[in-house]
């Protein structure tokens, strides 16, 4: 028989997730990206060949992981935009690492274009403010729009060697049976504002080493989406993941009051 005692001792490989929710967890926690367009052709000093133009843009994640941003159409990349919308969205997720090239990061290419002016738009304007509040003054503004990718494929790279071509499918959260939990957001971020300071403060220090401080309490939830939810705290954020995605307001209560008792436990077994 085969000595398997070390196998069985030997310690678990840290967990990854695949590659598509990888895609995911890296735009649902950034709050900025870079945008490539392809330069308007009067733009072009020489006259000659769509040159490629980045700019850095403000992001945030629909329910499904559709890049949100909130443009200008004074800017170049907008007017780049109604030409050509065909666009890359570079989302890095490599910041605090010694070797930035072993940390992880995500190129979305798709078509990039505003959102027409309904109630749909207004929503998702009122989520990507919520995790921006300097951006609501620039969203009356009469020049500026929320533009919206449509996926066609994304280039993950996770590290070394972990390389990764994605269809859109599996980039992109089914949110077919989540659409409650979308019309929901802004009523349960508010409520737990307005009621559950206490509760937010206890998963945001969790989250962190150490007791909870003094300032725990300023945690603010920003948004609610299938897979967690966001905190924010001045200019510092927390991403929040749930166990298993949520699909309406009752299963987002459910997973809220699970972390929130998780968060609690923890701290009642430190104080004992």
């Amino acid at each position: 028989m085969p000595d398997t005692t070390a196998d069985q001792n030997a310690p678990e490989p840290p967990w990854e997730p695949p590659p598509g929710p990888a895609v995911r967890a890296l735009l649902r926690r950034a709050g900025q990206a870079a945008l490539a367009t392809h330069l308007a052709a009067d733009d072009r000093a020489d006259g000659a060949g769509a040159w490629p133009y980045a700019s850095l843009v403000l992001a945030t994640a629909d329910h499904d992981g559709s890049p949100l941003l909130l443009l200008s159409d004074l800017a170049d990349h907008s007017r780049n935009l109604a030409l050509r919308p065909e666009a890359a969205l570079l989302f890095d997720g490599t910041a605090g690492r010694r070797d930035p090239l072993t940390g992880p990061r995500a190129t979305l290419l798709g078509r990039v274009a505003p959102l027409a002016e309904d109630a749909t738009a207004r929503r998702l304007t009122a989520r990507f403010v919520a995790r921006h509040p300097g951006a609501e003054i620039y969203a009356e503004f009469k020049d500026f729009r929320l533009y919206r990718m449509a996926v066609t494929r994304a280039h993950l790279v996770a590290g070394f060697g972990r390389i990764h071509w994605l269809p859109a499918a599996e980039v992109l959260f089914d949110t077919a049976a989540c659409g409650a939990l979308a019309e929901a957001e802004a009523e349960i971020v508010a409520h737990m504002n307005a009621d559950h300071r206490d509760a937010l403060a206890a998963i945001a220090a969790a989250q962190q080493p150490g007791p909870p401080g003094p300032d725990d309490d300023d945690w603010l939830m920003t948004g609610i989406d299938p897979e967690g939810f966001d905190l924010r705290r001045g200019a510092g954020r927390l991403r929040i993941d749930f166990d298993s995605p949520v699909g309406d307001p009752a299963a987002a209560r459910a997973a809220l009051v699970a972390a929130t008792h998780r968060a609690r436990t923890r701290f009642a077994a430190t104080d004992s």
